[in-house]
């Protein structure tokens, strides 16, 4: 049996209508999906993003506890030297998180390309949309709605243009269930986290030509 080449996808313009048919290249949009691959990406995506900045301070830094609270001996409670230390309620506190935490892990680059390949692929097989042009003329949110309403794309959408202009951005950025990105930013995690991946045709050649 023959490796298929390619893939035919439908080209919509933005009312909706299919104006022309689009061949997408069978090693970009039409693999194989690899689980483990796309796992490891979002697993990637997801540590990078942490900021680990949490931090709880340590017996030093909490305020207070300068002055023994009570005599060595005779009292017969337990010694006791500062109120701060840990094992008192209002101590610092041992072994916490101290601001330097580094959560970032790596993937290479060609299991990384197989993981958004593999993303991509099965989008094509459900939740892809090809526009022919993306653009929108001024600056409304109505805008934005009415032209995913007309090519039938809803609840979670990922946008992909080949460059985010000032009407594109504007029209988007009020509809909290769609985001906007450049063909060059796009991620295995927001292509897996979409129900739907409306790209230009710019967009989708530029993806394509990244992953060749």
């Amino acid at each position: 049996m023959a490796e298929k080449k390619s893939v035919s996808v439908k080209v919509l313009n933005m009312a909706g209508e299919e104006v022309s048919k689009l061949s997408l290249d069978a090693k970009v949009f039409a693999v194989e999906p690899h689980t483990q691959a796309m796992f490891n990406a979002v697993q990637v995506e997801q540590a990078n993003s942490r900021q680990g900045t949490a931090k709880t301070k340590v017996r030093h830094e909490v305020s207070g506890g300068g002055k023994k609270p009570w005599r060595q001996k005779g009292t017969g409670r337990a010694r006791a030297g500062t109120t701060r230390s840990p094992i008192w309620v209002g101590g610092g506190t041992v072994f916490g998180p101290d601001g330097n935490q580094n959560w970032k892990i790596s993937q290479n680059k060609k299991e990384y390309a197989l993981a958004k390949k593999s993303a991509l692929s099965l989008k094509v097989k459900e939740g892809l949309v090809v526009v022919d042009s993306i653009a929108f003329s001024g600056k409304k949110t109505k805008d934005c709605t009415k032209f995913l309403s007309a090519v039938k794309a809803q609840n979670k959408v990922l946008m992909v243009v080949n460059e985010i202009d000032e009407n594109t951005f504007a029209s988007v950025r009020n509809l909290g269930w769609v985001k906007l990105v450049s063909s060059d930013n796009v991620s295995v995690l927001d292509v897996l986290n979409s129900d739907y991946l409306v790209m230009s045709v710019d967009a989708v050649k530029k993806v394509e030509e990244e992953l060749k």
